[in-house]
């Protein structure tokens, strides 16, 4: 007998993350809820175990289970989501027995809640806003095992609207046919790198967030390829969530540069007018929606001390990571006494300052040809459309990596980047100004640690995303928040321009 996709854990009754034992039909909770389902396996194994002693049974046992809401099934014998069939296609059988039980079991409740699905769940979604009435269209994404690193940046780039917008307009790309087409699709671990498209989970996810639906939306999908191209979030611990932003810009750009079924990407960036070949910033190749929204370039001017040469050098890139200045790093809080208060600014200017390298980073002089005491500034050369600003929390000392926990005053409207340009007389009054749209907090001690939320603005309203939980906020609420990192959309022209 198959259960019931909403069957309750047999040992604590819990309803959270379903799954049920192929062999047996018993419905036990996941691993992160209370690990019951892996208990039976491991009580299954002891058992099989005695078996095979009194039987001489060599014969290879697979415990299969699958997950009531989701689908996939999974296999704790080889530690890994499983994609194939039995010769039988039992396990599609067993999936499409679980939807029909689904479709049926709430139909007649579909019915009796459409009304209050359209009158309370309803304005439970509807807020008051300048004294009318909208509605929360926000969604949530599930916690699938420490992923937290995972949904803040997810939250925060679905709401930078320029680069959202090009990934949901993308079509949708088939990744199976034949006998497979119009099911969903599984990704494993043991899958070829050919089957799985970053950009294409990358967009469905994208899709869901701003559809309205009252429930979080599962991210395991784009889980599963992330885990598969890049090696090191694989596993349920902890990560750096701009680890996490940088591999994924990089792992998007390059997918996009080579194009899908044959079809570049490219070309699509090419006829989108908004982004113009003058906003374009090539890393590594060909510009993508990547670089042409995130992308801008840094002049690195070295002057040796000995003999005055200077050598210049233009780098891309994608985000810049500032260091908190060492005389803020007591301040903990805004509203602490102790202590002068860092602001953002002051961490632009550390970073763009003129520094001596120490005996470390001793510069090679090609005028000397021998390695000399020099001197480092950065400029920026060219703005990105959005500036995304890491402010580096975590450090190493001798044993650990200790976390910053320095407050870091920030501007929401009017981030003035006029005076860290290289040329700023070519700039036009309104371009070197930039509005906040995204940031992302690190709640806790340790970077293989603690919790990662975000906050964003959407449509002129500010939200906090906690995992699964959206909820409306307010500015205040946003300025006090310690800041890891930071995404600033460039102003676009208008009168009446606030400055930091």
């Amino acid at each position: 007998m198959t259960p019931h996709p909403n069957t309750q854990s047999s040992v604590c009754r819990s309803n959270k993350s379903p799954w049920v034992c192929l062999t047996c039909s018993s419905v036990h909770c996941g691993r992160y809820v209370n690990g019951h389902a892996k208990k039976h396996y491991e009580d299954a194994q002891i058992s099989l175990t005695n078996h095979k002693k009194t039987e001489k049974q060599e014969k290879v046992q697979h415990t299969v289970c699958m997950d009531c809401s989701s689908y996939s099934t999974y296999c704790y014998r080889c530690d890994d989501f499983v994609v194939n069939d039995t010769k039988l296609g039992l396990v599609q059988k067993v999936r499409e027995h679980l939807q029909n039980l689904e479709n049926s079991a709430f139909t007649a409740d579909r019915h009796r809640k459409r009304k209050l699905l359209e009158n309370s769940s309803l304005n439970s979604k509807l807020l008051k806003v300048n004294g009318s009435t909208t509605a929360l269209c926000a969604t949530g994404l599930r916690n699938l095992g420490n992923t937290c690193f995972m949904n803040a940046i997810l939250q925060s780039l679905s709401n930078i609207q320029q680069f959202c917008c090009y990934f949901k307009e993308l079509p949708a790309v088939e990744l199976r046919n034949g006998k497979t087409a119009g099911r969903r699709t599984y990704h494993t671990r043991s899958q070829g790198d050919n089957n799985v498209s970053l950009v294409e989970e990358f967009r469905k996810t994208l899709c869901a967030l701003w559809q309205g639906s009252q429930t979080a939306f599962s991210p395991e999908s784009l889980f599963y390829v992330v885990w598969k191209i890049m090696p090191n979030f694989r596993g349920y611990q902890q990560q750096d969530a701009h680890e996490f932003m940088r591999y994924l810009l990089d792992h998007l750009h390059l997918e996009l540069q080579g194009g899908f079924n044959g079809v570049s990407r490219s070309v699509i960036l090419q006829e989108n007018s908004s982004l113009s070949a003058s906003n374009k910033c090539c890393i590594n190749g060909a510009s993508t929606v990547v670089t042409a929204i995130f992308g801008g370039i840094l002049q690195n001017e070295v002057n040796c001390l000995i003999c005055g040469t200077e050598s210049r050098k233009f780098d891309p890139f994608l985000d810049l990571s500032l260091d908190i200045p060492s005389q803020f790093r007591n301040k903990r809080s805004k509203n602490q006494e102790n202590g002068p208060l860092c602001s953002l600014r002051d961490c632009l200017r550390s970073f763009t300052d003129l520094e001596e390298l120490d005996e470390t980073e001793l510069y090679m002089c090609h005028k000397c040809k021998k390695k000399q005491k020099s001197t480092k500034k950065f400029w920026i050369q060219k703005l990105p459309k959005v500036l995304c600003l890491h402010l580096k929390r975590f450090h190493w000392t001798a044993y650990l990596r200790n976390k910053v926990d320095t407050y870091v005053e920030f501007p929401l409207r009017g981030l003035d980047m006029k005076c860290y340009l290289l040329e700023p007389e070519n700039s036009g009054p309104e371009s070197c100004l930039y509005d906040l749209a995204a940031v992302v907090v690190h709640h806790g001690s340790g970077v293989g640690s603690g919790h990662y939320t975000a906050y964003a603005t959407h449509e002129g309203r500010w939200f906090h995303f906690n995992d699964s939980t959206v909820t409306l906020t307010d500015e205040e609420t946003v300025v006090k928040a310690k800041a890891y990192i930071l995404f600033y959309v460039e102003r676009q022209a208008r009168s009446g321009s606030e400055k930091l």
